[in-house]
């Protein structure tokens, strides 16, 4: 394995920074909007052309949110977002810092809008212990189109089956193997070493 691919959320990320609860658990108490609602007018309707980079999340936010809720900015829900969905697994970091000074290159792997990818890289400082990042609004595709996994392994320049991948969802593991890339599905608890031993099992 030449390259590893990582997941972020589930992975990485695991909501909350002081609690690791899911980012929008406390959305209505905090913000005044009803998560239900924001998932209705919002997610369900845009999300998948924003996550794959056919539309913009903020301004798309300041129409939906004129509707559902005037009294809400929509930097500040993106604020509040971003903020609230950033909780970093250290041990795993530490874990892929050991590996990456062994020689081994490391690279985000995940669906994120431009926003949140330039977040994780810039102010959560994921640049300094990643390579680079491939993520669906910058490709064009999310997980698990085999079409993500093609053009970042493309953009590498190196053997599919060099290419190891961790991440927790099922469908993207299968996705991955199916293109030839080694995959192990994440899971709490895990370590590092656990998944990589797999990849050669």
């Amino acid at each position: 394995m030449k390259i590893l691919m990582v997941d972020v959320d589930g992975v990485l990320i695991h909501g909350r920074p002081s609690d690791g609860l899911p980012l929008f658990t406390y959305l209505e108490r905090d913000l005044g909007l009803q998560l239900d609602v924001l998932q209705e007018a919002f997610f369900k309707t845009y999300w998948r052309d924003i996550v794959t980079g056919r539309d913009a999340l903020e301004p798309r936010l300041v129409e939906v949110l004129g509707t559902i809720a005037p009294h809400l900015s929509a930097r500040t829900l993106i604020d509040y977002w971003l903020e609230n969905d950033s909780r970093l697994d250290h041990t795993l970091l530490d874990d892929l810092a050991a590996l990456r000074a062994e020689g081994t290159q490391m690279f985000l792997a995940t669906n994120q809008e431009h926003l949140r990818a330039g977040y994780l890289m810039e102010k959560l400082g994921l640049s300094a212990r990643f390579d680079g990042i491939f993520y669906s609004a910058a490709l064009g595709y999310q997980k698990p189109a085999a079409e993500f996994f093609q053009l970042a392994t493309e953009k590498v320049g190196i053997a599919a089956d060099e290419i190891g991948f961790i991440d927790d969802v099922e469908a993207n593991i299968a996705a991955a193997r199916q293109f030839g890339w080694k995959a192990k599905q994440w899971t709490s608890g895990m370590r590092l070493q656990d998944a990589i031993a797999a990849f050669s099992a």
